[in-house]
């Protein structure tokens, strides 16, 4: 893989990892924001109030999925094994790693995975 992918792909990941953390530092405002203006109320706002907190959690919960995934592609960019997959070790398309930068698996891999996984 040459080094100009790579350097555009470490950009890009950084970029979103950024764009993620800012997101959760956000969200986690808007969380906290709710909870501290949480009074007694009726029990239909009560659950109202309990499914937006467990929505945000749920949203929080995969966009730390998703700065791990960057984390563990900006690892392998340093130690020459980004783009290749985890499974088979046959490379990536490049188009692959351009819509998903931090893709583990090759598509015929992924593909054969979430197949076992339904």
């Amino acid at each position: 893989m040459d080094k100009v992918f790579e350097e555009k792909m470490k950009d890009s990941l950084l970029a979103m990892k950024e764009e993620l953390v800012r997101s959760l530092i956000s969200e986690s405002e808007d969380f906290e924001a709710l909870v501290r203006d949480m009074d007694p109320k009726d029990l239909v706002d009560v659950a109202a109030d309990d499914i937006d907190r467990k929505t945000l959690e749920a949203l929080n919960a995969q966009e730390v999925k998703r700065i791990r995934l960057i984390d563990s592609a900006l690892s392998r960019l340093k130690n020459g094994r980004y783009g290749l997959c985890m499974r088979c070790g046959k490379k990536i398309p490049t188009e692959r790693l351009e819509a998903i930068p931090y893709a583990l698996m090759c598509i015929e891999c992924k593909s054969s995975d979430e197949r076992r996984s339904r």
